[in-house]
């Protein structure tokens, strides 16, 4: 009779230990289930941001630049200035595209002012006698057109997130020269997300056109040099006479009829720029 009383009392304490064991795998169990639930929470907000991000930015910007390019041909075909006021000059035809310079070293003038080549700010006069006008900040008032590309945006007055950029447009950086102007046409646009406009320059290859048009006319640019990466305070790229002050060995010495494309690279960064130039090669008034 004892023997079994201590198989009994011997059978009794393992069910003790299992008990406490079983609660603690639950509790282990709760909060495997709870980290993982805040885990696929985040997962999920962290996607629907790279969705909002990657594709509903870009769906967005380029349905409302599409409708603005829409909406600028329409008021020039019918006489009226989609640009409300800007008064865009057919820039300094003559000569244009034979005075562009060479990539030999040499100083290069400040951008925005009207310098040895006579490209001007607002107000400057153009070889055809006609004002050249300044449009109003965040103001689109031309189309970009890059056929290599399949490209075809708004250009803006300005270079500001909100106003300009991230509405999928392109935008012209303040105090360098309008289109068809001597000097430097200086534009600025995303690489990635809001339309992406210039997501694909590091594609263009010297030869390739670059159009802009305006209330004025068109007129078209060819693609000359490609500066792959420089600094993102490299003002000298947009200079009238465009030369960066970081690889001074890129860019130009010589006044001309020049067209700046800049972007961030490498892509889904914004720690340095990629530049393209391009010299003007015609124009035809409207």
């Amino acid at each position: 009779m004892w023997a079994p009383g201590i198989v009994r009392r011997g059978l009794g304490a393992p069910g003790v230990v299992d008990h406490g064991t079983r609660r603690r795998r639950a509790a282990y169990r709760r909060v495997v289930w709870g980290g993982g639930e805040v885990l696929v929470t985040v997962g999920l907000l962290l996607l629907l941001l790279v969705v909002h991000q990657l594709w509903w930015t870009n769906r967005q910007a380029r349905e409302g630049a599409e409708r603005k390019v829409q909406a600028l041909e329409k008021g020039w075909g019918s006489g009226e200035d989609e640009g409300e006021g800007h008064g865009q000059g057919e820039g300094q035809g003559a000569g244009a595209g034979s005075g562009s310079g060479d990539p030999a070293g040499g100083g290069a003038s400040s951008g925005g002012g009207s310098g040895a080549s006579g490209g001007g700010g607002s107000g400057s006069s153009t070889g055809s006698g006609r004002a050249q006008g300044t449009p109003r900040s965040s103001q689109a008032y031309a189309v970009l057109s890059i056929p290599r590309l399949g490209l075809r945006v708004p250009v803006a007055e300005g270079v500001s997130k909100r106003d300009v950029l991230n509405k999928g447009y392109v935008g012209h950086y303040p105090h360098t020269q309008q289109a068809g102007q001597a000097g430097n046409f200086a534009l600025a646009g995303h690489r990635n997300t809001h339309g992406e406009p210039f997501r694909y320059i590091n594609r263009l290859r010297r030869g390739d056109e670059i159009d802009v048009e305006t209330a004025a006319g068109l007129y078209v640019y060819v693609v000359d040099k490609t500066l792959p990466q420089t600094s993102a305070n490299d003002g000298g790229v947009i200079r009238e006479v465009p030369r960066s002050t970081v690889r001074p060995a890129s860019g130009y010495s010589a006044p001309g009829y020049y067209i700046t494309l800049t972007t961030c690279t490498p892509e889904y960064t914004s720690r340095y720029r990629l530049v393209v130039w391009g010299k003007l090669t015609s124009m035809r008034p409207r």
